[in-house]
This record gives C-alpha cells, sequence and structure tokens, in this order.
C-alpha cells in the first residue's frame, strides 16, 4: 500500500488545482525528478505559482489524462469533477495530497517515520485537534499540529526533515480522507457524523465511510453518543477499538464520574482531570477533551499531562470565543458553528440563549435542532440568504420565541411566516448588517443571557468567510462596551 513507483523519476504527474494544496505538493514532487504538470482554470492562482511545472488549463489536462502516470488532487475536486472523472475511466491511479504525505512518509522519505494521530467529525476537528496537540506538548512529546488545522502535512514533514517530531496531531475533513485510502494512522478519532457536505460525497453513507478511514489503523475511537460515529466501531479496522461517552464509562472507553474526566481504556478507571477545568463551555468542549485525552492515553500521555493541558488550554478564534460581558450579558463567538449540528451543540452549552442565526444553510433541516434547544432560546436574530428555513422552523416548534428578521435594502423579507420584528438595514456591508444584528440581540437579551453567534449555516452569503463575519461581531459588541 505505500509503493511509490508512479513517483519513479520521469513520471508523468498531473496536479489537479492551483491552490495550497497544489503547491504544497509541487514543492515536494519536484526534487523527484517527475514532469510535473499543473492544471487550474484561476488565472489567479496560476499567477502565485512558482514552479517548473507545465501549467494547463483544465479541458488540456482532460484531453491528454491517458499519458499520465498518476493525477494528485486537491481535497476540494469531488471524484464527479470531471478531471478527475477523466482519470479515473483512464485507469489513472488518484492520490490526494494525504494519501502522497503518508506513502513519502512511510517510505521514509522525510526521515524516520512519524505516529499520526488523526481527528475528523462534521464538528469540534479543531479544538480537539489542538487540545491534542497542547496534552502531547505538556507530557513532553515531540510535535507537531497540521492538517486542516496549521500547515498542510506535506509542508510540516518536508520542513522538519529528517529529523522531524516523534508525533503528528492532524486535523483531516472528509474531503482529504477520501483521497487517502492507505491512510493507517496510530490512532484515529471520529468525533461525530452529521448531515454536511452530502452535494461532494453524494450520500450520508459515503460521507461516513470517508470519515471511518481513521478507524484502519492501531487504535480506533468514536463518539459513543453520537448514533452514525458509534456505528462505525464495529466495522474498524483497527485491533484496538475504544469509545468516548458523556456518561460513566464502561470497560474500554473513557467518560464523566463525578465530575472528572476518566479513562477506563488505557488505564482502570484513572482519573484525568475535572470537567470544571475545560474551557469550551458545555458538553461539547467535554467530548472534545475526550476524544483528545483518548488519543493522548493511545501513545501513553500520562494523566497529569492531560490535566495540566486542558487547564492551560485556550479557545481559537470563532470557536464558543467569548467576546465581552455588557450590562450582564455575555456575547459568544462561535461563527464556525457553520451547520446544524454544530449550532446545537453550542447552544446546548448555556441556558439563556439569544441566538443569531442564518447564512447558507446548504440544503440543511433545521426542524431537529430547533426542537432540541427551544427551551433554551429567549430570542432569535436572523439573517442571511436561508433565514426563512430557520424562521419556519422556529413558527412550527418554538412559536412563543420572539423572532427579529434583519432584511437588506433589496430584500423583502421572510414571506407568510410571522416574526416578532423587521429591521432593515440599508448598508449591505457585512460590518453593518452585523451591526444592527447585535443592536437587535442586545434588545432581546437580559442580564444573565448569552448572546450567541452560532449560525447553523456557511457565511458566504454576506460575507467573505465565517471569520469575516465572526470579526464583524466582535466589533460590534466591542462598539457596545465602549
Amino acid at each position: 500500500m505505500t509503493e511509490l513507483a508512479p513517483l519513479r523519476a520521469g513520471a508523468r504527474i498531473l496536479i489537479t488545482g492551483a491552490g495550497l494544496t497544489g503547491r504544497s505538493v509541487s514543492a515536494v514532487l519536484e526534487p523527484t525528478g517527475a514532469r510535473l504538470t499543473i492544471c487550474d482554470d484561476d488565472p489567479r492562482a496560476l499567477q502565485r505559482l512558482v514552479t517548473p511545472a507545465k501549467v494547463v488549463t483544465t479541458a488540456e489536462a482532460i484531453r491528454g489524462i491517458g499519458e499520465f502516470d498518476l493525477v494528485v488532487t486537491s481535497p476540494g475536486f469531488p471524484p464527479t469533477a470531471p478531471v478527475l472523472a477523466a482519470g479515473a475511466e483512464a485507469g489513472v491511479p488518484i492520490w490526494g495530497d494525504i494519501e502522497l504525505a503518508w506513502r513519502l512518509d512511510r517510505a521514509g522519505r522525510f526521515g524516520p517515520p512519524r505516529r499520526w494521530l488523526v481527528v475528523t467529525g462534521t464538528n469540534g476537528k479543531t479544538t480537539t485537534t489542538s487540545m491534542l496537540h497542547a496534552m502531547l506538548q505538556a507530557a513532553g512529546r515531540s510535535s507537531l499540529l497540521c492538517g486542516n488545522i496549521g500547515n498542510p502535512v506535506l509542508d510540516v514533514l518536508a520542513d522538519s526533515a529528517p529529523d522531524g517530531p516523534e508525533l503528528l496531531a492532524v486535523e483531516l475533513s472528509s474531503f482529504q480522507l477520501y483521497w487517502a485510502p492507505s491512510l493507517r494512522p496510530d490512532a484515529g478519532v471520529v468525533l461525530n457524523v452529521a448531515e454536511d457536505h452530502l452535494d461532494w460525497h453524494g450520500s450520508m453513507d459515503a460521507y461516513a465511510r470517508a470519515k471511518a478511514r481513521v478507524l484502519d489503523g492501531r487504535v480506533a475511537v468514536v463518539g459513543l453518543d453520537d448514533p452514525v460515529a458509534s456505528g462505525l466501531l464495529a466495522t474498524a479496522a483497527a485491533p484496538v477499538r475504544v469509545g468516548f461517552r458523556l456518561g460513566e464509562p464502561g470497560p474500554g472507553e473513557l467518560g464523566v464520574r463525578d465530575g472528572m474526566l476518566v479513562d477506563n481504556a488505557f488505564g482502570d478507571a484513572v482519573p484525568l482531570a475535572a470537567t470544571a477545568t475545560i474551557p469550551v463551555a458545555g458538553p461539547v468542549g467535554v467530548l472534545d477533551a475526550l476524544a483528545a485525552a483518548a488519543l493522548a492515553r493511545a501513545v501513553d500521555v500520562p494523566a497529569e499531562a492531560i490535566a495540566a493541558a486542558l487547564a492551560d488550554f485556550q479557545v481559537g478564534p470563532h470557536r464558543v470565543q467569548v467576546v465581552a460581558t455588557v450590562d450582564g450579558v455575555t456575547y459568544v463567538d462561535d461563527s464556525k458553528a457553520t451547520n446544524p449540528h454544530a449550532a446545537q451543540a453550542s447552544i446546548a452549552g448555556y441556558p439563556r440563549v439569544v441566538w443569531i442565526a442564518g447564512g447558507l444553510l446548504k440544503g440543511a433541516s433545521v426542524d431537529d435542532l430547533v426542537v432540541a434547544v427551544r427551551d433554551r432560546l429567549v430570542g432569535v436574530v436572523l439573517l442571511g440568504r436561508d433565514r426563512e428555513v430557520v424562521a419556519n422552523a422556529l413558527s412550527r416548534h418554538a412559536p412563543d420565541v420572539p423572532v427579529v428578521e434583519l432584511v437588506t435594502r433589496e430584500d423583502s423579507g421572510v414571506q407568510g411566516t410571522p416574526v416578532t420584528r423587521v429591521v432593515k438595514v440599508e448598508d449591505e456591508s457585512g460590518e453593518a448588517v452585523m451591526a444592527a444584528v447585535v443592536a437587535a440581540a442586545r434588545e432581546l437579551a437580559a442580564p444573565g443571557d448569552t448572546v450567541l453567534l452560532a449560525p447553523a449555516g456557511a457565511s458566504f452569503d454576506q460575507f467573505s468567510g465565517y471569520a469575516h463575519r465572526g470579526d464583524a461581531f466582535a466589533a460590534a459588541v466591542r462598539t457596545l462596551s465602549r
């Protein structure tokens, strides 16, 4: 499975995509003597290339696809992408950048092979991977953070060769895992699997199968409170199978007992850390900490290091990040909650919430989310293109919750669904929109409440990304505090 024949000197390799991944792949492959071709139809991406590789359009690459010995694809390309579909039909092997990194690492191209600890899931990947890295560092273990978080795995391996770290804390998406069939990490965790990216994978089953690839190494870990993730454990190829849950841990599990994280998988009911020390609010913080601890314990990290890491851990930007408390109301930025599953987990951390929701739902339903959190909602402010979907769910399942809808100059507002109030914004910039949102949320909130930006949708309808959305929220809150 770690064969490098397609990387022989003189081999013809097509790299799809000239973005960050494409540039990383090109830099690693150039010294091998392979003849590289990069295809991309974005002139801006091509302008950023500094490479001797031949550059072609996607159409040109498709016409000559049979001449290549290997295709290395960026993870954003689904298997239905015309260039990849043509490659598959022609019998050309297709690897992702993670597959390439894994094979090169196993072959010793960057020095002694590293021990990979891999985190995936629909939500919580970045926080869990960051917690894991902190635990490894607290134990004095040599490790680096990479993948979807930090730098690409290829870059980390190349830059740290030949005397690199013992361990890699790797965050991987379902896209990356789909194109990495050879991956066998030292330990891997599937946190949860909720409806997301189905347009890319084609079905929920295919999405779950891609995630499950992290469970085929030495140690497989899954979230037992998530029905889809839990169901993946039975078919995992790993000889050691471990679960984690919010309740009491059974044999081979990590869980919670008397306010403590407890390891009953790699030890006999070993206390790890007090749940009160976890800086991420609610059940989601406990689950992320348990998952990180499971991977850390799989490589013999002691309990004291896990406790120390959690006590000092700092939440990343736009991930359940407290911005300020103004007039007794706490404002929390969880702009990274870009799907209903993530928003539900976020809201569950607070007893009384003014929820800021909306954006691009990507076809996801929010009915189950509203039913699950309606008893916590004291008000809702809706923005973005798909706010009507949320408004309809609220009218069905939480009709007594006051709802404020934000509309822009060209928008007529939600039709046929009662909302408490409509706020019209003339300036359509993201900053102006969010300032109006925060002002409306402030009017709904009382001392002791939490105003929570956990939109349940993507941000690209009104913002450049979730970070822009979160920054605009934080700026509006800081204006209130001044």
